[in-house]
């Protein structure tokens, strides 16, 4: 490794950070060049701290730890995620013989400078009683490929001798705070601790010395796995022909979704993110891959992210996915019988007082195919994937040089089922469409744009189809998250094909379609052209179809059931004058919900419209609503409010038509009139 150190770049976060000093400036500084480096640590793993002065709320000079807070990652870290707890009485508490971890957590928070700061790490006392001014630790790859080894410890003394100290693996807390201290006491000449099976910490009197030592020490084990290294992975025979991922994701994901108990009908799905680099490939595609692949995690942190191992599936041949979608079904049962039996040995060792997790996997290995992240959401799969590639890294280097041999499954029950940890990640109350994919057409305009916002804050992924690519990706963009803009012109099968395809390749499936895109033609029935009659059927019907069509396939494939959703407009049951090229397509879109609620809804899958009139769109521009206004005599206001509320519906109204419809799971072939109160388009 080589470090990231620059003065200047020291320098311009002492002047940033002025008011706070010049140790917290450097703290941030340095917590960010470790955090910003995969190699060292992930998605909130890791921790640092710096021992300094400051004043408290009453003006008085304290001396504090700042310490990394429960969650912050260190990659991104502000000032405010590493709280000041006050020293003096953290380091009383090696006193102790006994702490539990919920009094740690409490002391810890009574001793808060800040009342309002979060959780000191729960590593917080280690680096307390670490003497050094600034303490460093991350989960390296490649110190933890020579510590997950049968003889880790051996061959950590053989690179590092008397440079480090050694801890043989606790749990996090007081036990491992007051084994560390001891270690360092028996050599406080020592510049970092190996925890065994864990990771490695480095300190030193100023955030240089520190940080610089912990890429030293990394250098080292890097340098050991460079040398006597033996061939890996012997790949496995494999179809010559493995499956796409855009058929291979839906089956993942389906034989992976549960059924919720809250409601009938209702599923707990999870996103999937996907990885094949050469590095991924070889690994999965290993002859050996059911056991190191499913020996464990490489650091016990990754269990509460990733469980205790992933799910390895058979390799996907193209034309074989019936067969493929049975193997990875029987795969799924067999993993979560596994996850029973693991969870009801070790409840019982802590005297049965653990609620059991779903037992579903996080990541999915797919020879042939590559790796597959699961999450409630986007964001969780590519935590989960980019453990998983770290785990490979990690696992890689391990073999090469030795065998890989993680903890055991008891010390990995004891983080995974955590109480800490638990808390951490199951505090925030979960969102009304969580786990679920929605694909939106014509959703650079008005009423497609709002729909996806509406669907994105209720918690969906979202994917903005529009025949304007670049539209629909500044559409995403201002959305944010994962939200993804593809192009697809609803007028050509293959593009709505080709649509579909990036969508479940980025997210794995298709959950809620809402089938918005479509345009106003005009004139009197009996004299338009043909080809006008033509234009408007192929997008205002069979885009529908086409949308319609590709979703439920997908849908099916999941077992799932999924929403259909259709933008109808009031024109498919209250045609106005010289509206029929518009109307008639429209008029055959109703029929068409109405029918694909009745050949689904025997697997689950729902078909709804909403029928919604005088929206300002792309559709009812403002020359149109001038042009309608004046051919009725009256103002552009008063036709806007034309109904029997006299209210002006705005696209936001329809979204939330669409997202309660979405939301109904015991609703199928209902249209919802949004128009502020029309009779002649009332349906019933």
């Amino acid at each position: 490794m080589q470090s990231a150190w620059t003065d200047r770049d020291a320098d311009d976060a002492i002047a940033r950070f002025a008011s706070l000093g010049r140790d917290l400036a450097l703290r941030v500084y340095t917590t960010r060049l470790l955090g910003r480096d995969p190699r060292l640590v992930l998605h909130g793993g890791g921790n640092t701290s710096v021992k300094t002065c400051i004043a408290d709320l009453n003006g008085d000079a304290v001396d504090v730890l700042c310490v990394k807070g429960s969650g912050w990652d260190m990659g991104s870290i502000e000032p405010a995620g590493l709280p000041a707890v006050r020293l003096a009485p953290l380091l009383k508490l090696r006193a102790r013989e006994t702490l539990s971890d919920e009094e740690m957590v409490r002391l810890q928070r009574a001793n808060l400078i800040e009342p309002s700061a979060p959780n000191p790490s729960v590593e917080a006392l280690l680096h307390a009683f670490i003497p050094h001014k600034f303490v460093d630790h991350t989960h390296s790859t490649a110190l933890l490929a020579l510590t997950d080894q049968p003889d880790g410890e051996a061959l950590c003394r053989e690179v590092y001798g008397a440079r480090v100290g050694y801890v043989p693996y606790l749990m996090p807390g007081f036990g491992l705070a007051k084994a560390a201290a001891e270690v360092f006491d028996a050599d406080p000449s020592v510049e970092g601790l190996i925890l065994v099976k864990h990771g490695i910490f480095s300190f030193g009197a100023d955030a240089r010395q520190a940080y610089e030592r912990m890429i030293a020490l990394v250098t080292l084990a890097e340098e050991r796995l460079a040398r006597q290294r033996k061939p890996v992975f012997i790949s496995a025979k494999l179809p010559a022909r493995p499956a796409p991922v855009a058929e291979v994701a839906p089956i993942i994901r389906g034989a992976c979704s549960l059924p919720d108990g809250k409601a009938d009908g209702a599923w707990k799905r999870f996103v999937l993110d996907f990885r094949g680099s050469d590095a991924v490939m070889n690994f999965v595609n290993g002859a050996d891959v059911a056991r190191y692949g499913q020996a464990g995690v490489v650091t016990p942190d990754h269990n509460i992210r990733i469980k205790n191992r992933p799910l390895v599936v058979a390799a996907p041949e193209q034309g074989e996915l019936a067969r493929f979608k049975d193997a990875v079904r029987d795969a799924v049962a067999a993993f979560g019988e596994r996850y029973q039996d693991y969870f009801t040995r070790n409840n019982a060792r802590v005297g049965g007082i653990k609620t059991m997790l779903d037992p579903m996997p996080r990541v999915v290995l797919v020879p042939g195919v590559g790796l597959f992240g699961l999450g409630r959401s986007k964001k969780d799969a590519k935590i989960a994937a980019d453990l998983a590639e770290a785990a490979i890294a990690t696992i890689t280097d391990a073999e090469a040089v030795g065998r890989f041999e993680p903890l055991p499954e008891s010390d990995l029950f004891d983080v995974e089922y955590w109480s800490l940890e638990q808390a951490k990640l199951g505090g925030a109350k979960e969102l009304p469409l969580a786990g679920q994919v929605a694909v939106i057409t014509g959703a650079a305009g008005a009423i497609g744009f709002a729909t996806a916002k509406a669907f994105a804050a209720a918690g969906a992924e979202v994917a903005l189809l529009d025949v304007d690519e670049a539209a629909a990706q500044a559409k995403a963009r201002s959305i944010g998250g994962a939200a993804l803009g593809i192009r697809c012109d609803v007028t050509e099968a293959a593009s709505v094909r080709e649509a579909f395809a990036q969508v479940v390749s980025a997210f794995g499936g298709v959950d809620i379609a809402v089938s918005n895109a479509g345009a106003a033609w005009q004139g009197r029935i009996g004299e338009v052209d043909e080809a006008v009659l033509r234009q408007s059927f192929e997008l205002n019907f069979y885009g529908h179809q086409r949308v319609a069509q590709a979703a439920v396939k997908i849908m099916r494939v999941q077992g799932t059931g999924g929403c259909l959703l259709f933008n109808v407009s009031k024109q498919a049951v209250n045609p106005g004058p010289d509206f029929g090229p518009y109307g008639l397509p429209k008029a055959a879109t109703l029929f068409l919900v109405r029918q694909y609620a009745l050949d689904y809804g025997s697997e689950g899958i729902r078909a709804n419209a909403v029928n919604a009139d005088r929206i300002r769109s792309g559709l009812l521009t403002e020359a149109m609503i001038a042009s309608r206004s004046t051919s009725r005599g009256v103002s552009e206001q008063a036709y806007m409010r034309g109904n029997l509320l006299g209210r002006e519906v705005a696209a936001e109204d329809v979204a939330q038509a669409f997202l309660a419809q979405a939301l109904a799971l015991k609703t199928t072939a209902d249209v919802t009139t949004v128009d502020g109160g029309n009779i002649a388009a009332a349906l019933r």
